[in-house]
């Protein structure tokens, strides 16, 4: 057993979110741990296809989490991951009021559903460093008693930072569970596919000029492992997950081998629209703000607690660019895209600086 471990894995395992990529990992991880008697994977919708085999040891319910109450009480839950959130709102399905309603309203009655549950002796809660913000007064690492010192500007950082407060009054009226929150660091690897990966598989990657922020990852099987381990033991509390060490913005980039696109910080926004109507995906304040001042977390509880440190932040990018290299095409329309991207930059500096003199 590792440091701060318990013997005794749970009997029923809920997990939330199983139509996405990550709830459906975890359910088949926790599924294929013989210490653990049955897993329940809930979500509003059937998961995609490309799910089926791996969800085959995994029972599906299609619920949403206002319907949760119930099954938990029938079924003698023990455990219940929560992963139903959503990170970046989508136009085409309710954009930014159906993400809050998502998380936010999602997790309080997910919530009110374990508080009613008798047998409910574990909730694990995903959450994510975007609680701590990104602006230029935070300090050079944060640990997980540090407070934000602005309220971060993304949607996502401000459901987390609501999720989290619901959790620690859970945590007041249930003192017999043991509840943990992951603030986990953007996932990276061989297999994720996030805003961020697709980000850093754009041929030119849009940058803000001057700034060149200190970034850290988390690799999607460490944070598999370090999941699976908070079900299968006992680790009560908030944890930052994160592979050590950092690198900046522009390393990253010439490790992906893409060319970066400096713009003025209010044109990055800009920048991104472009990116989404090029199809390389979402782009909140949240990931605005982080390509700016970056952020950087403190992993040493985690890796006292668990006895498990991730690998390096460098290793799990370097294991995405693997996966990932020569995966973009540029097709002659990218490519005019990207150079009115160039120009447009360019003239916004020239501009700035006549400003100046």
């Amino acid at each position: 057993m590792t440091p701060g471990g318990t013997p005794g894995a749970p009997g029923v395992v809920v997990v939330t979110g199983v139509g996405r990529y990550l709830g459906a990992h975890v359910a088949a991880r926790l599924a294929a741990d013989p210490r653990i008697e049955r897993v329940i994977g809930v979500d509003p919708t059937t998961p995609g296809p490309e799910f089926t085999d791996l969800l085959d040891r995994v029972e599906r319910v299609r619920l949403d989490l206002g319907s949760l109450g119930g099954l938990l009480a029938d079924l003698d839950v023990d455990a219940v991951v929560h992963l139903a959130l959503v990170s970046a709102p989508d136009p085409q399905h309710g954009g930014r009021a159906a993400m809050k309603e998502q998380n936010v309203i999602g997790t309080m009655q997910l919530l009110a559903a374990c508080q009613r549950a008798p047998r409910l002796r574990k909730l694990v809660v995903r959450s994510s460093t975007a609680a701590y913000g990104a602006s230029f007064r935070d300090p050079a690492v944060f640990t997980e008693e540090t407070e934000p010192r602005e309220v971060p500007r993304g949607g996502f950082g401000r459901d987390i930072l609501d999720i989290e407060g619901y959790v620690r009054g859970f945590r007041r009226r249930r003192a017999d569970v043991t509840a943990t929150v992951l603030r986990f660091a953007p996932f990276i690897g061989s297999t994720a596919d996030t805003t961020l990966t697709r980000y850093f598989s754009q041929p030119f990657v849009p940058t803000v000029f001057g700034r060149d922020p200190r970034l850290q990852f988390v690799h999607f099987d460490d944070a598999l492992e370090v999941l699976h381990r908070s079900i299968a033991e006992d680790h009560p509390g908030t944890y930052n997950v994160a592979g050590p060490g950092v690198l900046s913005l522009s390393q990253a980039i010439r490790r992906a081998g893409r060319v970066a696109v400096p713009v003025l910080e209010p044109g990055l926004s800009g920048a991104a629209a472009l990116a989404r109507n090029l199809g390389f995906g979402r782009y909140g304040l949240d990931q605005v703000d982080l390509f700016v001042h970056g952020r950087v977390v403190d992993t040493s509880r985690l890796e006292r607690e668990y006895g498990f440190t991730p690998r390096s932040t460098a290793a799990a990018f370097d294991d995405f660019i693997r996966a990932h290299h020569g995966g973009v095409v540029l097709t002659r329309d990218t490519l005019a895209a990207a150079e009115q991207l160039v120009l447009e930059s360019i003239r916004q500096v020239r501009s700035a600086v006549q400003e100046r003199s």
